[in-house]
């Protein structure tokens, strides 16, 4: 089946919502500046589940929210879960000058900043459908690296939402910040694996190629 994807820009940040023209899935949230304007794009479909590629603050920090107001559950991988607790668990480095930068000023969010760990979730892994929620063709992929417990969505045959897995701040390629380089690594090669396909990052421009 063919879906629909929108692009939904805060910032430096990025969620999607993918539909069918009807209902709905959110894959991530954004921050907290950016809660009505998520809210506005969501209230357009029949919002059936939040999934989040991991629970940093720019990605996670309306999911309770927007969990509450639309009645949805949210998903995430389990390795995860401890980031909502303490960030330090999973500590971020970064290569590159971008990265660097991007670092720095992510660091003075994240020490001040408390994400809730949504009340109605649930975990999901590697293999796993939607089909639950009317999503059949949509599947999860864990992309560890950035964080440990990170993951996208193959969407169909046509498009893969990878999160920080890979970015596209200046180019795309893969992501500036990880927790652990070699799991980074060996994801860029994993999402390579599943072929040409159009990427949707968490930050910058879709892309599809990279």
């Amino acid at each position: 089946m063919k879906y629909s994807i929108t692009h939904i820009k805060g910032g430096t940040d990025n969620c999607y919502i993918v539909s069918d023209g009807s209902k709905a899935i959110l894959f991530d949230t954004a921050s907290k500046e950016n809660l009505q304007m998520v809210e506005d794009e969501c209230s357009k479909y029949d919002l059936k589940l939040i999934v989040l590629s991991h629970p940093h603050f720019d990605h996670a920090e309306n999911a309770d929210a927007l969990s509450k107001k639309f009645n949805v559950p949210v998903a995430y991988n389990e390795k995860d879960d401890g980031i909502f607790d303490d960030y330090d668990s999973q500590p971020l480095h970064s290569y590159g000058l971008v990265g660097f930068v991007v670092l720095k000023a992510s660091l003075k969010v994240l020490s001040r900043t408390k994400v809730i760990r949504p009340q109605n979730r649930f975990f999901v892994k590697e293999g796993d459908t939607l089909a639950e929620y009317g999503f059949p063709d949509i599947k999860v992929v864990e992309l560890p690296g950035h964080s440990k417990g990170s993951i996208g969505l193959l969407v169909a045959d046509d498009a893969f939402l990878v999160g920080d897995a890979l970015d596209n701040w200046i180019k795309p390629g893969m992501g500036h910040l990880y927790t652990d380089l070699e799991a980074e690594k060996k994801t860029v090669e994993k999402i390579r694996s599943f072929g040409k396909r159009t990427y949707y990052y968490g930050h910058g421009k879709p892309t599809d190629k990279f």
